[in-house]
């Protein structure tokens, strides 16, 4: 097609409005154009210029939520280059040829066609297409939930995720043997799992909870690529305080035995004392018997030479009457 079809004046591309339902432009006047337009982002579709809708702010937050979890796994594992920034690619499709640009691309280390940094297109196709679905008109969302899908996999990208924050449309597909899309079968629980992205996944209903790095950490389905670093960290952290944790138990417990052993030791010491208390009593007490007992001893000494000494003087005493019986009686005679 050249400029000659063209049925819109094309000289200042900047005074197009945002209504440009059927202008044609040739692909040349498009990449030339309209491709870098200031204020509106254009695809082309075999001939017409079309504007892609701008998503509102719920739509926004669900498709950001979701390239920060792309990210994150981009970090663990680094199997290919991401692209936010509306690069367009070229599909050249059986009935026609279409340029589009996904809200984001994958293009994986595998795909015979690298994304160089300074590139502004893509000259291959990409592995992994994502739009964040905007539901301004029945065709706005016709155009990424059959169009689209339908060039997608007619030019062979491997997986095409549709994010919808109202739930309504949100879709993941991925390309079969046979070049057809059919819906990713979602776990039991819920999870989407990516074959393009070996080891990719997440829960589809947090595409509308949005849970936080610190939540994700700690859920089995996010674990393994979110904040790896960060979860390192934490387990050194957490090892170290349990090692501090034991360590203190175990001075508490060497603590306690110690504490023990001199109560055990106390114990020992009072009944040794106790039983030498006891060991002076009884010597003392001894000693008090034996006293006692040599003062008894010493006291029937007394009072047994207190007998012999009153048998002694009363055995004079009746010698001394017999002599002077004797005596009295003699005198009488």
């Amino acid at each position: 097609m050249d400029d000659s079809q063209i049925s819109t004046p094309l000289a200042y591309p900047h005074q197009i409005t945002r209504s440009t339902d059927n202008l044609i432009v040739s692909e040349a006047v498009y990449w030339e154009k309209y491709y870098d337009h200031p204020d509106i982002v254009y695809e082309w579709n075999n001939g017409v210029l079309e504007e892609k809708p701008v998503a509102d702010h719920l739509n926004y937050s669900t498709y950001d939520w979701f390239v920060d979890l792309l990210r994150e796994f981009s970090k663990t594992r680094p199997v290919g280059k991401t692209t936010g920034l509306e690069i367009g690619f070229r599909l050249e499709l059986p009935y026609d040829t279409v340029i589009r640009r996904p809200d984001l691309g994958v293009v994986l280390d595998s795909n015979p066609v690298s994304l160089e940094p300074d590139d502004k297109t893509y000259s291959g196709i990409f592995d992994l297409c994502v739009e964040s679905l905007s539901d301004s008109t029945q065709e706005d969302i016709e155009r990424d939930t059959v169009d689209k899908k339908l060039e997608y996999a007619l030019g062979g990208v491997k997986e095409y995720y549709i994010l919808d924050a109202r739930s309504k449309h949100t879709a993941f597909y991925r390309l079969n043997a046979r070049g057809v899309y059919v819906p990713i079968k979602p776990t039991k629980d819920g999870v989407i799992k990516s074959k393009a992205l070996p080891g990719f996944q997440f829960r589809r209903a947090d595409l509308y909870q949005k849970p936080s790095h610190e939540e994700m950490m700690k859920n089995v389905v996010y674990k393994g690529f979110v904040e790896l670093a960060r979860q390192a960290e934490i387990k050194v952290r957490q090892k170290a305080e349990a090692k501090a944790l034991e360590e203190k138990q175990a001075r508490q417990e060497e603590a306690k035995a110690r504490r023990k052993a001199e109560a055990k030791a106390h114990q020992a010491y009072a009944r040794a004392h106790q039983a030498e208390a006891r060991a002076l009593e009884e010597k003392q007490a001894r000693q008090e018997e034996a006293k006692a007992r040599r003062k008894a001893e010493a006291k029937a000494l007394e009072e047994k030479q207190a007998r012999q000494e009153e048998a002694k003087a009363r055995q004079k005493a009746e010698a001394e009457i017999a002599r002077l019986k004797a005596l009295l009686a003699t005198k009488v005679e």
